[in-house]
């Protein structure tokens, strides 16, 4: 099994296990003090379904459309799909925005912790796709979006068939973190993730 195998399976098994571990039930577990036996009741929680589907729906389409790497704490990876739709606030509304002529990719990427395995909020994330002489054909700030998994993306246009490489500039985190005096923040550093190779079909 590769490396990029475990990493990609290690959320999802942990996820897997924990709800096999646990169910609706509860138990009562009793401890004792000196002389006053204390009972109490705690309560198993699964990981909810859509957790789990998350991703292991990630998984699948890294696997089968994207690729990762790995980073100091960043695992970052992408997928590559056809140009989408999506929906965008406009006045307190939610406006479906199609995609504009001579879009022709949609390119996601996802930033996840190494240490634990979560997609992380509030990163800004910008990707430039380069042709085999160097030239960026395209570059875009990423939007976070709510899917069957969170990601970042934007749609792209690809001038023609061929082999690009991706170029995805992975800011700080912009979200408050807990800790102690004399802590190192988490995720207190930004990333730079290049996939080479990475054939485009319009």
């Amino acid at each position: 099994m590769s490396r990029r195998t475990v990493l990609l399976a290690l959320p999802v098994c942990l996820l897997l296990g924990l709800v096999a571990c646990s169910d609706d039930s509860t138990t009562d577990a009793t401890t004792t003090s000196p002389g006053h036996p204390v009972s109490t009741s705690t309560a198993s929680t699964a990981v909810p379904e859509g957790v789990v589907g998350q991703y292991t729906t990630l998984a699948q389409e890294i696997r089968s459309e994207g690729g990762e790497v790995q980073t100091g704490p960043w695992r970052i990876a992408y997928i590559v799909e056809p140009a989408e739709s999506w929906y965008e606030g406009n006045g307190g509304q939610q406006v479906l925005r199609k995609p504009a002529a001579g879009e022709t990719h949609h390119i996601e990427i996802i930033p996840i912790e190494a240490a634990t395995g979560r997609i992380v909020p509030n990163v800004p994330i910008t990707l430039a796709v380069v042709d085999d002489k160097g030239a960026v054909v395209d570059e875009k700030t990423l939007n976070f979006y709510y899917a069957e998994f969170f990601h970042y993306a934007n749609n792209f246009t690809i001038p023609q068939d061929g082999s690009y490489t991706l170029r995805a500039t992975v800011g700080i985190p912009t979200f408050f973190r807990h800790g102690e005096e004399g802590h190192t923040p988490a995720l207190a550093s930004g990333a730079t993730a290049t996939f080479t190779d990475v054939a485009f079909k319009r």
